[in-house]
Parts: structure tokens; C-alpha cells; sequence
């Protein structure tokens, strides 16, 4: 006779709502924070929390990077040589602040020129979901 597994069962994860507005803008928002980062970083150098207040002015508060999404992405940029980090102490605490390498602005200029070219898929592909300029048959130019 077999042992009974002792193993707890795995709870399955619902699916996503693929008509949820929300999913939507998690998955983009998720996408953005990175290339918004080494945009604010492009302008100057700056630390974590002026990196989030920069993204969400850029952004008009579209997207809102927290702790959680900037650090992650910011010991990623550093440990590839992105951007590099100094400490300073400001009012008695210590901070990194963060500034993109030469490496970074390329990176930036290549995102750049990546998310242009997403954009006008995009475009398209509203004109293609509106109905308009092209035929029923009509694909977006994604690829």
C-alpha cells in the first residue's frame, strides 16, 4: 500500500482577469518603473526616495515606484554597472545617492528607442481596435 503524502498541496493561483483594467496597469506599471528610474537618473543624481517623487512627477503619478520596486532595480542597475553609488549622511542619516554611468545613458537611449517603438505598436494597435484606417483583417505591427 502506498504512503499518504505528507507534502502540503500546493493552493493553485487564481487566474488573471485578462479584462481587468488593473492587471493592465500592474503589468505596465511593473515594466515602466525600471526604464523611469534611469530616466530620472538621467537628469541628475539622486537618492531613493527622490528617485520615487522624480518618477511619479514624470509620470504625472501614472507610475509610483515603492521601496520595493526601486531598490531591486537599483542593486540590479549597480551590479551591472549601470549606475554607481555613493553614501552620504544628510541630518545624521546615511543615504546612497545613486548616479547613472556612462553604460546607464546608453542603456537609456536603447530603452528609449525600445518603448518609441512599442508606442507605436500601440498607437496601431488602438487604431486597429477602434476600427479605423484599416481593414477588419488588419494586425498591429508588433514584433
Amino acid at each position: 500500500m502506498p504512503k499518504p503524502s505528507t507534502r502540503p498541496r500546493a493552493v493553485p493561483k487564481p487566474a488573471p482577469d485578462f479584462t481587468s483594467r488593473a492587471y493592465w496597469n500592474g503589468t505596465i506599471k511593473m515594466s515602466l518603473s525600471k526604464f523611469f528610474i534611469l530616466c530620472v537618473l538621467h537628469q541628475r543624481p539622486m537618492h531613493g526616495y527622490d528617485i520615487a517623487g522624480a518618477v511619479e512627477r514624470t509620470t504625472n503619478g501614472c507610475c509610483s515606484p515603492t521601496e520595493g520596486t526601486i531598490y531591486p532595480a537599483l542593486r540590479e542597475f549597480e551590479e551591472g554597472g549601470y549606475v554607481t553609488s555613493e553614501s552620504e549622511v544628510v541630518s545624521g542619516r546615511e543615504r546612497k545617492v545613486y548616479t547613472l554611468t556612462d553604460k546607464g545613458r546608453d542603456a537609456f537611449k536603447v530603452a528609449v528607442e525600445a518603448w518609441m517603438d512599442v508606442t507605436r505598436c500601440l498607437i496601431e494597435s488602438g487604431r486597429v481596435a477602434a476600427g479605423s484606417d484599416r481593414g477588419p483583417d488588419a494586425a498591429p505591427c508588433c514584433s
